[in-house]
C-alpha cells in the first residue's frame, strides 16, 4: 500500500507521534460530484436566483463537510495521547495493542464494552487499543483509528516508560 501524503506519515519517535486522519483522495471528487448532481437536480427548470443558489450553497457545504470528516488529529506529545479534543495522560496507559482491520472489528463488535472511548474512522484500516489502569475512570480502554498502529503503540509505550 502506498502512502501518498506526508500529512498522514508519523513523526519520528524522538519527537513523539502525530497523524491526521484525513479522507482518502477519492472521497473529495466523489463527494463534490454528488453535491453537484444534487444541485443540478434542484436547478433544473429554475430561473433567477433559484438557478445558481443550489450550486452556491451545496458545493461549499459539501467541501466543508469533507474537510470536517478528515480533521481528526492523533498525537503523542507532552506526556499525553491527544485524539482531537480528548487528552489521556500516558501514566494511565497499561498497554497499547496495535490492531488491523479484523482486530478492530473484533474489539468493536458485538461483545465490545459500551464504556470504551472510541474514535473510529471507517476509511482508516488500522487502530490501537489503549488499555487503561486508572481506578477513578470507568473507561476500560480507548480504541483509536490510525494508519500506523505499530508506530502509535510504540510511541505510546515509549512515552509512558519515559515518564
Amino acid at each position: 500500500m502506498r502512502q501518498s501524503s506526508s500529512s498522514t506519515a508519523p513523526v519520528a519517535a524522538t519527537a513523539g507521534y502525530a497523524e491526521r486522519l484525513g479522507l482518502p483522495w477519492w472521497a473529495w471528487p466523489v463527494g463534490l460530484a454528488v453535491a453537484g448532481l444534487l444541485a443540478a437536480e434542484l436547478w433544473m427548470g429554475a430561473s433567477g436566483v433559484r438557478a445558481w443558489l443550489p450550486f452556491v450553497l451545496l458545493l461549499p457545504a459539501a467541501a466543508a463537510t469533507l474537510w470536517w470528516l478528515g480533521r481528526i488529529r492523533v498525537a503523542v506529545q507532552g506526556g499525553e495521547l491527544r485524539v482531537d479534543d480528548a487528552r489521556l495522560p500516558v501514566r494511565f496507559v497499561a498497554d497499547a495493542v496495535p490492531l488491523d482491520a479484523a482486530g478492530r472489528r473484533e474489539v468493536l463488535g458485538v461483545g465490545s464494552d459500551p464504556l470504551a472511548f472510541v474514535v473510529q474512522r471507517p476509511w482508516v484500516g488500522g487502530a490501537v487499543q489503549v488499555v487503561l489502569n486508572d481506578p477513578d475512570d470507568p473507561t476500560p480502554f480507548w480504541v483509536v483509528s490510525t494508519r500506523h498502529p505499530v508506530e502509535l503503540a510504540t510511541a505510546l509505550l515509549a512515552a509512558r516508560d519515559a515518564g
